[in-house]
């Protein structure tokens, strides 16, 4: 640049202090605008609204919505960090609250210990509401759900209520998360040493979500749930067969198994490849010792993983057993929804191991949250897990209804937050508006205005 025939300075000499109102995360206004949009501040007083016994304590929207944005944000995992944004005017103009409102970690810490064993599972009837919103709104053909626990490492972290050593070989926790597509959309906060299967949980996860879906979204719709073999268990399989759902699980290796399988003809293998891995197969009857029927059974090993060729003493063998292809009821819902390829033996190796896709979910989870609970008490960490599960459950819907496609809906949050969140704007009010500035490079890159216009329509979340 030039100025009166002489090149302008660029050099930074002293530090000054404005007193506009500006932020650096300008990317939650569209957060904010979306949940004000979904109407979720509803659903959240409808089930939370009794905690406020005060008016001069702040609304349940308005906590939540601090929450949530704490959340996206992603800055810091400590509550003393909202004494921070409390400070912080152009933080509190881009969420849309008054700088007299914004929470200091004292109010937060207070607001999580006020839950009991009882109001904590109001979490559940959120998550399966969001739940059946999406499924409403996007309507699939079949309903595929997984199941897993995921383990949140607290091994360095002081005691904690409930912190027990997991299989991992860490103390911490072990929720049981049932996931659809990239949602967690039930779950259940339970201590580290709780296994996959551990008592009644999964039967009454199960049977809840099942009836939930028939009755909030059809009647009719074919449900099948993938498992690892920590659910490898009879009586599970009973629940599944007796609801109509359809299941596909891993097995024990058990030696009868192995010496069945070595006896078979080459010849009566199948064979499956996925890109750049293959399989062979072989499907069968099996019944274990204290079972009453036999059960589809189909053994799977890998021969090539990227290319590369595996030698038979180190291929990690599997076994899947289902109820698809047996005659029941789920048969029938397939067939009606046109997806009979389900049943094939190559489908059923496939979806067991697209099971790494679920536990993709728990990862992006991680990324979006963090594992380390802050309270030492069971209960108010369990409310803590369940709303990041609930602000992680809105943020990818956020990426779906107003961020594709500018941004991926796969991207984890760590990216989004670099490339959208962490965005510097000016807060200005004039002519009785309040105008939200960004530079207009930022404009562009971002299509930031077809973002804006997204987020102020967005789908409404279905009553009831």
């Amino acid at each position: 640049m030039k100025a009166f025939g002489k090149e302008r300075r660029t050099v930074i000499d002293k530090v000054g202090i404005t007193e506009d109102t500006l932020t650096g995360r300008a990317g939650l206004s569209l957060f904010v605008k979306y949940l004000a949009g979904i109407g979720v501040y509803s659903e959240l007083e409808f089930f939370f609204g009794s905690l406020r016994r005060n008016r001069k304590g702040q609304p349940i929207r308005e906590i939540f919505k601090q929450l949530f944005c704490f959340f996206m944000d992603g800055s810091s995992r400590h509550l003393t960090h909202f004494d921070a944004l409390a400070q912080d005017e152009g933080y509190a103009a881009g969420i849309e609250s008054a700088p007299s409102s914004m929470l200091s970690s004292h109010a937060v810490k207070r607001f999580f210990q006020s839950f009991s064993h009882v109001r904590v599972w109001l979490f559940r009837r959120l998550l399966q509401r969001l739940f059946i919103w999406r499924l409403c709104l996007e309507a699939p053909e079949v309903v595929m759900l997984g199941l897993d626990t995921m383990v949140m490492d607290n091994d360095d972290a002081k005691v904690r209520h409930g912190v027990r050593p997991t299989y991992k070989k860490k103390r911490g926790f072990q929720p049981l998360q049932l996931t659809w597509e990239n949602l967690i959309v039930d779950a259940v906060f339970r201590r580290g040493d709780a296994h996959s299967n551990n008592g009644d949980t999964v039967k009454h996860m199960i049977r809840h979500a099942v009836s939930r879906i028939r009755r909030r979204y059809r009647a009719e719709v074919p449900i099948v749930v993938r498992m690892d073999s920590g659910f490898f268990d009879q009586k599970l399989f009973e629940v599944f067969e007796k609801l109509g759902v359809g299941y596909i699980c891993g097995g024990k290796l058990y030696e009868p198994v192995r010496e069945y399988v070595g006896g078979v003809d080459p010849e009566a293998w199948g064979r499956h490849e996925n890109g750049r891995q293959t399989w062979r197969f072989l499907e069968f009857a099996y019944q274990c010792g204290n079972w009453r029927r036999f059960r589809r059974t189909v053994y799977c090993s890998p021969l090539y993983e990227d290319r590369q060729m595996r030698l038979p003493f180190e291929r990690p063998d599997t076994v899947v057993f289902t109820n698809l292809g047996m005659g029941g009821g789920i048969d029938r819902q397939l067939s009606e929804a046109g997806r009979t390829d389900l049943l094939e033996p190559k489908s059923i190796v496939a979806n067991y191991h697209e099971r790494g896709a679920d536990e993709l979910v728990h990862r992006a989870f991680k990324d979006f949250g963090f594992e380390q609970m802050p309270f030492k008490q069971f209960f108010p960490n369990v409310a803590f897990y369940y709303v990041m599960a609930a602000a992680f459950f809105l943020f990818e819907t956020f990426m779906r209804d107003v961020c594709a496609p500018e941004i991926g809906v796969a991207a984890y949050a760590s990216t989004v937050r670099r490339r959208l969140i962490d965005v510097a704007a000016k807060v200005v009010s004039t002519g009785g508006q309040i105008i939200l500035k960004i530079t207009r490079a930022t404009c562009e890159r971002l299509n930031f205005m077809e973002l804006w216009k997204r987020s102020l329509a967005p789908p409404p979340i279905v009553p009831g």
